[in-house]
C-alpha cells in the first residue's frame, strides 16, 4: 500500500490509465485483424478502408502515449504497402 499522498494519487492514476490503455490496445488489435482479413480477401477498396481506420487509430494511440511512434510508423508502412494496387506481372522473356 502506498504511504504518501502523492504515491496514493499515483496508484489511482496508474490504475485509471491502465484501463484506458488496455481499451486502446484492444481496439488496435481488432482493427489490425480486420485489416489482415481484408488483405487476405484481396478487395482493394476494403483494404484501403480498413487500413485507413487502423493507421488513424495508431496515430491517436501514439499521441496519447499508448504506442511508440516507431511502432506506429512500422504499422502505417505495412498498411501503405498493402494499399497500393498490385503491379501487373512482367511478361516472360521470349527465348
Amino acid at each position: 500500500m502506498a504511504n504518501t499522498k502523492s504515491a496514493i494519487k499515483a496508484a489511482r492514476k496508474s490504475a485509471r490509465l491502465t484501463i484506458r490503455n488496455r481499451g486502446t490496445q484492444t481496439r488496435l488489435k481488432t482493427l489490425h485483424k480486420k485489416f489482415e482479413q481484408a488483405v487476405a480477401a484481396g478487395d482493394l477498396a476494403v483494404i484501403k478502408t480498413a487500413g485507413s481506420a487502423y493507421a488513424s487509430a495508431m496515430d491517436k494511440a501514439t499521441k496519447s502515449g499508448v504506442v511508440h511512434r516507431n511502432a506506429a510508423s512500422r504499422a502505417k508502412s505495412h498498411v501503405a504497402k498493402h494499399s497500393r494496387p498490385k503491379a501487373a506481372a512482367p511478361a516472360p522473356a521470349a527465348s
